[in-house]
């Protein structure tokens, strides 16, 4: 009786091994698109007033788990009876970001009537605060939604082949790991100003480490927002590229010459940009 209690734990202490080590492999290869999630995410955040900007995180954070609660049944089922599925819904995504993308850089060189950050300093009712603040949290969890599928689907496919229980935790694992890590992340970059506000204000001098240490704080945070919302951009360039250079084989050997960023970018940049004429021309239709 004994005997088989500890052939049980052996057998569980085997499994967690394999699965601590199919997730170190599986958290490498998703690294990449955690640190895109966690910049288009950061500059999606920013931008709001201080007392809101942890309720408007939360209710992204909380749109993003429910995301992996939607997804990650789906991405299993997918995966075992209609991969290809996996592939369609990987390039729909891939347009959506590219066009997100190639948005904010058409708004910034083409004039136009408000960007969403001029309306956010420009509202002045609650209702329309709040009305704003539930389109941006709207909009980052479907771009948050798009990002999720690309990193369970890069960790599903570091365990293919693998048992369907390795799979389920490991990627689970993953999933997890990215909301709470690039979220936590989110929260400790647009709250730092009112850190460097309170090492200010319990400095007893103004010339004390504390004191500078907060005042550079407190400048770095549009620095770091700006350098965000830049590299949250490319970001989304990139990633969508990358979702056609790795799915369409056409695309995938196309340039070979080119390092991959810069050809992953540079295909994101025109899918982005064509999605935006033909929505623009759509939108001219509609609203004659």
């Amino acid at each position: 009786m004994a005997s088989g209690f500890f052939a049980i734990l052996d057998d569980i202490a085997t499994l967690m091994d394999d699965v601590a080590s199919m997730t170190k492999i599986a958290t490498k290869k998703t690294a990449g698109i955690l640190g895109d999630d966690l910049a288009v995410n950061a500059e999606k955040a920013s931008g709001f007033a201080s007392s809101r900007e942890i309720p408007v995180l939360w209710a992204i954070t909380k749109g993003s788990f429910l995301n992996k609660i939607i997804i990650l049944p789906v991405a299993f089922l997918l995966s075992s009876f209609l991969p290809t599925a996996i592939t369609i819904i990987l390039l729909l995504g891939g347009i959506y970001l590219a066009f997100e993308g190639a948005e904010k850089i058409y708004e910034l060189f083409v004039p136009h009537h408000h960007s969403k950050i001029e309306a956010i300093k420009e509202t002045q009712t609650k209702e329309e605060i709040l009305a704003l603040e539930k389109e941006r949290i709207k909009s980052a969890i479907v771009t948050d939604f798009i990002l999720s599928v690309e990193i369970v689907i890069i960790a599903l496919g570091s365990v293919v082949g693998e048992a369907l229980t390795n799979q389920i935790i490991v990627v689970t694992v993953i999933a997890i790991l990215a909301t709470v890590g690039v979220y936590g992340i989110v929260a400790l970059i647009i709250r730092m100003d009112e850190a460097g506000y309170n090492l200010m204000a319990r400095s007893k001098n103004q010339s004390g480490f504390f004191f500078k240490l907060g005042q550079g704080l407190v400048k770095a945070l549009p620095i770091v927002i700006k350098s965000l919302g830049i590299i949250g951009t490319i970001a989304l360039l990139l990633v969508a590229g990358g979702i056609f250079t790795h799915n369409i084989e056409f695309i995938h050997h196309l340039f070979p010459a080119l390092p991959d960023m810069v050809r992953d970018f540079a295909v994101g940049l025109v899918v982005g940009f064509v999605a935006l004429m033909l929505f623009k021309l759509i939108k001219k239709i509609l609203g004659k």
